[in-house]
């Protein structure tokens, strides 16, 4: 991905969210333009209007952390977008290279411990990567995401069951929250590597087959996936409510495993249960769980 065009394309689409309102200045009038004017943005981070237009096409090499703190601050951005203009920043520089993640072997696997560790884990737990792969699950996991295990001969993708399987209608109650959600997170993975040829064909991909991704893909927004609770329902066991929290892997640093847990004695807690049941029973051979 080009990081001239997406340090631009992400500064103009965060100039255009924050209102004049919003930033403090009088207005009177009509404005031609959505959100803040350039000249507002260059006041309220107290540089010249020029400097700021350079910065706005692009042109990241060689800022300071004190001009891209102004700039946040001016823009109103949060910690997620923030840590998104640094590595815009870095990479520009050309010092991103270094926070990188290592490549992986396209075919990756989770070594036994690891698989071990998933499977102690009493409620589901899944382990996914930047470009949204479900990499790895506990049994109650594979469970859960069932509607995703459905072609054993590729990897289950979050950006692509959600844009382009049906069945992400049904099993996200709130489709667009959660569509919204997803290229948040494929965007905050572009830069943090721009270069993945991975996440650069599946982006092509998603574009050319949906229009509801590509339209979410130019807002450019990007957010930070910790803590949180989502709704699911699930083709058996119905409704779920559950709690999440997702953490790097030390030995496994661009990897993220999220581990849910419903509230205790909550109708999601007793479904649950239920989903552990109905999985012990529909295993096959290869200790695969699948949609009935």
């Amino acid at each position: 991905m080009d990081n001239r065009v997406e340090a631009r394309e992400f500064l103009t689409t965060r100039r255009a969210k924050i209102t004049p309102e919003q930033a403090g200045i009088p207005t009177s009038g009509q404005r031609r333009v959505p959100g803040l004017r350039r000249s507002e943005v260059a006041a309220l981070a107290g540089m010249s209007v020029e400097y700021y237009a350079k910065l706005e096409r692009g042109q990241l090499a060689g800022v300071s952390a004190s001009v891209l703190d102004a700039i946040a601050r001016a823009l109103q951005l949060d910690d997620a977008e923030r840590t998104h203009l640094l590595r815009l920043a870095q990479e520009a520089n050309g010092s991103n290279a270094l926070l990188r993640p290592s490549r992986r072997p396209k075919q990756w696997t989770a070594r036994p411990s690891l698989q071990w560790s998933l499977d102690a884990i009493t409620t589901p737990a899944i382990l996914v990567n930047n470009r949204q792969d479900l990499l790895a699950a506990n049994h109650l996991g594979r469970a859960m995401y069932s509607d995703l295990y459905i072609d054993p001969a590729n990897v289950p993708n979050f950006g692509r069951f959600t844009f382009l399987d049906s069945a992400a209608r049904r099993f996200y109650p709130d489709w667009n929250l959660a569509a919204d959600m997803t290229v948040a997170n494929l965007r905050t993975a572009a830069g943090k590597d721009p270069h993945d040829k991975g996440l650069h064909d599946l982006v092509g991909e998603l574009s050319t087959r949906s229009d509801d991704f590509r339209r979410r893909w130019g807002a450019h927004n990007v957010r930070t996936h910790g803590t949180g609770t989502k709704k699911f329902h699930h083709h058996v066991v119905g409704e779920l409510t559950l709690a999440y929290e997702s953490m790097d892997l030390r030995a496994e640093p661009d990897l993220t495993l999220t581990i849910y847990a419903a509230e205790p004695a909550s109708p999601t807690a007793q479904a649950l249960a239920l989903l552990a049941s109905w999985a012990a029973t529909a295993v096959d051979s290869d200790e695969s769980v699948h949609p009935l």
